[in-house]
């Protein structure tokens, strides 16, 4: 065995001969995509106004930021601190950022500030691009959307929460119920107690972070109690591409939020389609029994929405409060009881809606949000269902939809040559045995 020795780098080296990772090729047709379209001149005129004429320090381009943040989706980075540390060792992350090797990448704090500068309307209408491009390649319809909701981790810890009317945190409060209840030294099992008995210990509207005031208490997906918001996806039944992205607070209905995600899917569809030959209109809504009331079936068929609206057994209704909502309910009740079209559009829930979730939030890295403030969580949501929606365009040129993917195509095909391999030589070994002669002892075994 040789010892090891310290060995010269080359002084110099062809910028094609650096080795490129799997995704690489993706990362290259997907800047392709983007250029065809001309979507970095298109991002810079909508963040014009953001923008002053003259910097005393270098800011970053908006098609750099937003390229930026779709690394994030891309490679499953939830904060701007754990892009800024990826991007300068990756050269296929470079490449997309349009980046030589002797250009410096941009740090989190240029990353966040360029984000809180740019509004939320000019994220929408970054999406809306997207969206253009959905529909050029037939990829987005808007006649029927499906809404549903998921639970997103805040910024803030529970052991922060404080008393809303006078500040105390939940040790301090605990502590101070049981000195008044007699106890000098209370132990965690002691306070413990002495909540569980206190009038309206649940509630959590007594509570409030001083970090984070919009986050409430919830039940996240690991049935785990944080502080939490709600993202409210509408996703295009036939394509399964994001037309409304809304952020509410956790502690908010479904029956409360519907409509606000229902008027975004209906601007963004009419936005993508504005320049089309036969924009199509958002015709019909499906949403789950946690939706359904009877001031929802009035507003959605105030506005000329077809509704799909799951009805939990409540029993006999009073329509002398709502005598106006009796007609929309049962012409909801007869759609929903219908066999073949009602069973399909419940099928696509879990097939689309939640896959959808599952891209943007679990393997996007969003399930668990590293900013503060409503509009600044928006905004990566709404730039997650950007990258959503360049994933179908990709993976309807090339078969994936983010460049991680390359690296399971890469396997299976190796996988595949092994198995075609192996086959090959159990195939000549059989034919070896079959056509090798018997020998002449074996001949004489025989005959006797």
């Amino acid at each position: 065995m040789g010892t090891g020795e310290a060995e010269q780098p080359p002084l110099r080296i062809a910028t094609s001969d650096l080795p490129a990772s799997p995704g690489h090729p993706s990362c290259a047709r997907l800047n392709a995509i983007l250029d065809e379209a001309r979507g970095d001149p298109s991002v810079e005129g909508q963040c014009q106004g953001c923008y002053a004429p003259a910097m005393k320090r270098f800011s970053l381009a908006p098609g750099r930021h937003f390229r930026t943040l779709l690394v994030g989706y891309f490679e499953g980075m939830d904060s701007e601190s754990r892009i800024a540390w990826r991007a300068p060792d990756s050269l296929a992350i470079r490449s997309f950022l349009r980046l030589g090797l002797d250009d410096g990448t941009p740090n989190h704090l240029t990353i966040s500030r360029t984000r809180r500068l740019i509004d939320v309307e000019t994220h929408r209408a970054v999406v809306s691009w997207v969206q253009e491009r959905l529909v050029a390649v037939g990829l987005l319809k808007g006649k029927t959307i499906w809404i549903d909701a998921t639970t997103l981790e805040a910024n803030a810890a529970m052991r922060k929460i404080a008393w809303r009317d006078t500040g105390e945190t939940y040790d301090a409060f605990l502590t101070c119920l049981a000195e008044a209840s007699g106890i000098k030294t209370p132990t965690r099992e002691a306070l413990a107690r002495s909540d569980g008995r206190r009038k309206n210990a649940k509630s959590i509207t007594d509570w409030s972070n001083p970090h984070e005031p919009d986050g409430k208490n919830a039940r996240t997906k690991d049935w785990r109690t944080h502080r939490a918001r709600k993202a409210e996806h509408a996703v295009d039944v036939e394509t399964g591409a994001i037309v409304g992205v809304t952020l509410q607070g956790a502690d908010q209905g479904d029956t409360s939020t519907i409509s606000q995600t229902a008027l975004a899917a209906a601007d963004q569809v009419e936005a993508a389609q504005a320049h089309g030959k036969a924009p199509q209109p958002l015709e019909e809504i499906v949403v789950d029994n946690g939706c359904h009331n009877h001031q929802v079936m009035v507003d959605l068929q105030a506005v000329g929405l077809q509704s799909y609206v799951s009805e939990p057994g409540r029993g006999r209704s009073d329509w002398s409060q709502v005598p106006s909502a009796h007609a929309p309910v049962y012409a909801n009740r007869r759609r929903t009881r219908g066999r073949q079209r009602s069973k399909v559009l419940r099928r696509a829930r879990a097939e689309l809606v939640g896959r959808s979730f599952a891209h943007a939030y679990d393997t996007g890295g969003m399930r668990r949000t590293h900013s503060r403030k409503r509009d600044n969580i928006l905004k990566r949501l709404l730039v997650h269902a950007g990258g959503l929606n360049l994933g179908l365009v990709m993976r309807n040129l090339l078969g994936v939809g983010k460049p991680r993917c390359q690296q399971g195509e890469v396997s299976a095909a190796q996988t595949v040559v092994l198995c075609l391999w192996y086959a090959i030589v159990d195939l000549v070994n059989v034919s070896m045995t079959q056509q090798r002669p018997v020998s002449i002892s074996a001949r004489a075994a025989t005959s006797h």
